[in-house]
């Protein structure tokens, strides 16, 4: 997991909403605005709104299609689109709040990305260059099999596992375009208060999600490869041996069958 600190952070557990989040909702792709593929948000005023926010959207670091119409990296929304999104949705957000929502907004964004990049350094295609998110989406009240199998732990283990489920979590869709390859990965939102009093912290929990073959390999190498193979340093070798342990079984099975089906 990797944690962030933010002072005085007015969120808590309610920073989950799939239309301010760099997130889709499932709507018809006429409605969505194409620089963050989220529906189009007004930057006007509300009534009875008393204080001015920034309408300025800031760039995102997470690289898009290169063949993309508008910009080369994701869009996020500005504060006041991020206010009318939050009272279109009917919550009480306090206006003096929302700048500093939208900073750790995108600081998360920007957080779960660097994840997804050590992932693939070191565990995937050994490079990040020109890799794109493609897709994503908010699935906010879908909980993770890790998240629930973590929670079941939780009751027997409660001072080992301290987290509640996560207040959100995001499927992001990454493209490799030197392989034309997809791998899907999946966030998990934390967030925890030493005491009622001290300032939150955040934590995401980010990992491949197990429906290929690649991803569970990856997900093997990060969970044993240190441990099996201490003295390899070389991530391809620790790959490799990893895949020759995966498949030694089945290599092993065939060999003794084949012989005794062709008698």
């Amino acid at each position: 997991m990797s944690p962030s600190v933010f002072p005085q952070c007015p969120m808590g557990a309610s920073m989950a909403d799939s239309d301010v989040a760099l997130c889709p909702i499932k709507s018809d792709s006429s409605t969505l605005d194409p620089a963050n593929n989220m529906p189009y948000l007004p930057q006007t005023r509300l009534p009875g709104q008393t204080r001015i926010l920034p309408t300025e959207r800031e760039n995102s670091s997470i690289p898009r299609s290169a063949n993309s119409f508008y910009t080369s990296t994701w869009v996020y929304p500005s504060p006041q689109q991020f206010y009318n999104a939050l009272v279109r949705k009917g919550w009480k957000t306090p206006e003096e709040h929302v700048e500093a929502m939208v900073l750790i907004h995108n600081k998360l964004n920007e957080d779960a990305w660097a994840d997804i990049l050590r992932w693939e350094i070191r565990y995937g295609c050994g490079s990040t260059a020109k890799l794109e998110l493609s897709e994503f989406a908010g699935i906010h009240g879908h909980v993770s099999n890790k998240a629930w199998l973590y929670q079941q732990l939780r009751r027997i283990f409660p001072t080992y596992f301290t987290f509640s489920l996560p207040f959100d979590r995001h499927d992001w869709i990454v493209l490799r375009p030197s392989t034309n390859r997809k791998l899907r990965y999946i966030i998990d939102y934390y967030s925890s208060r030493k005491t009622p009093w001290s300032e939150p912290q955040f934590y995401l929990d980010v990992r491949p999600a197990v429906d290929s073959v690649e991803a569970v390999m990856m997900r093997l190498h990060a969970f044993l490869g240190d441990i099996l193979f201490p003295k390899i340093k070389d991530v391809a070798s620790q790959r490799l041996v990893l895949y020759g342990c995966a498949f030694l079984p089945i290599i092993g099975f065939l060999l003794g069958i084949v012989p005794r089906i062709c008698v």
